[in-house]
């Protein structure tokens, strides 16, 4: 399954959909929280008095998360303020444009994780899904997007950048091209 979602242009047909849906869904989050006034503060509090704990014990489940929220995030709120918008558009307009997909697919996933550890349940489980259903597709998610062009110049770009070791290249003559 995985190997016709990497390779299959019908899988890569598909994929564009998906990538459309998350990628619009991402991009419209981060500009509504660029033009509204976001301010992360009173969620990191929260998440910081509320954490999520297990019913068992009543220990944390994710200390080193809310240690992060608390000894940085919180003290940094402006610079939050600016990246998480700042990257919910830029992982939708990555993912829309087909543009570094894999990439734009990792981080939007990061960043659902991030906001699952902080307990919020929302959209995340979903866009999870469909976020690594697009990320286990790897390049051919962006098949039908800015990827078919970009990543061979970024590939040839790398072999040039990459010295040759004994006289061959670094990947030992087999070049694989991306859309076979």
């Amino acid at each position: 399954m995985v190997n016709w979602m990497r390779t299959n242009k019908w899988a890569a047909a598909l994929l564009l959909v998906v990538r459309l849906y998350i990628g619009w869904t991402w991009m419209t989050a981060g500009w509504h929280k660029w033009t509204g006034g976001f301010n992360a503060e009173g969620f990191l509090k929260g998440a910081i008095a509320k954490p999520i704990v297990d019913k068992a014990t009543n220990e944390l489940v994710y200390p080193t998360f809310t240690g992060f929220l608390e000894h940085f995030a919180l003290p940094h709120v402006n610079w939050i303020n600016f990246m998480i918008p700042l990257g919910e558009f830029l992982v939708g307009l990555g993912l829309l444009l087909g543009a570094l997909t894999t990439a734009a697919a990792f981080f939007g996933l990061l960043m659902n994780f991030m906001f699952l550890f902080a307990g919020t349940v929302s959209t995340n489980p979903w866009m999870v899904l469909i976020g690594g259903i697009v990320f286990l597709a790897g390049a051919n998610a962006g098949r039908f997007g800015a990827d078919y062009y970009l990543l061979p110049l970024l590939r040839d770009l790398t072999m040039k950048l990459t010295p040759k070791r004994k006289g061959k290249d670094t990947l030992g003559g087999k070049h694989r091209p991306m859309h076979a």
